[in-house]
């Protein structure tokens, strides 16, 4: 890594569990040119720090190709898989069964209307 580090970044140990849950990379089309981990330190900048895409700082690969790589994992499904692996370890290590048996629903969180969506949310013009 030829850069700053940022708070965002991961830690060795925390690739080392990430690594394997990433897709492969693809048998046809151009080869990868930038590191997997560099995309998601870049991905986890962005996300945490809340700027633009395009406001991504120079030394990470060009915003195109981690955008890129965002998008294609989220419809993948990729986020979801390292989301439930990480809750299952967490589980494990507190001794906990991997899978919760139970959910809350707060109602504060879980808004209605009568009329619901976009009309709703707007006051009428007088």
């Amino acid at each position: 890594m030829d850069r700053w580090c940022y708070p965002t970044d991961l830690t060795d140990g925390q690739w080392q569990w990430i690594e394997p849950l990433l897709p492969s990379a693809r048998h046809y089309g151009r080869h990868r040119k930038h590191e997997m981990r560099e995309v998601i330190d870049a991905i986890f900048y962005v996300l945490r720090s809340g700027c633009a895409w395009r406001m991504l700082p120079h030394d990470f690969p060009p915003w195109q190709t981690v955008y890129y790589y965002f998008r294609r994992w989220t419809r993948e499904g990729v986020f979801g898989d390292i989301n439930e692996a990480l809750r299952k370890e967490v589980r494990a290590k507190a001794g906990r069964d991997e899978q919760p048996s139970a959910g809350i629903l707060d109602s504060q969180s879980v808004k209605t209307t009568e009329k619901g969506g976009y009309a709703a949310t707007m006051q009428p013009s007088t």
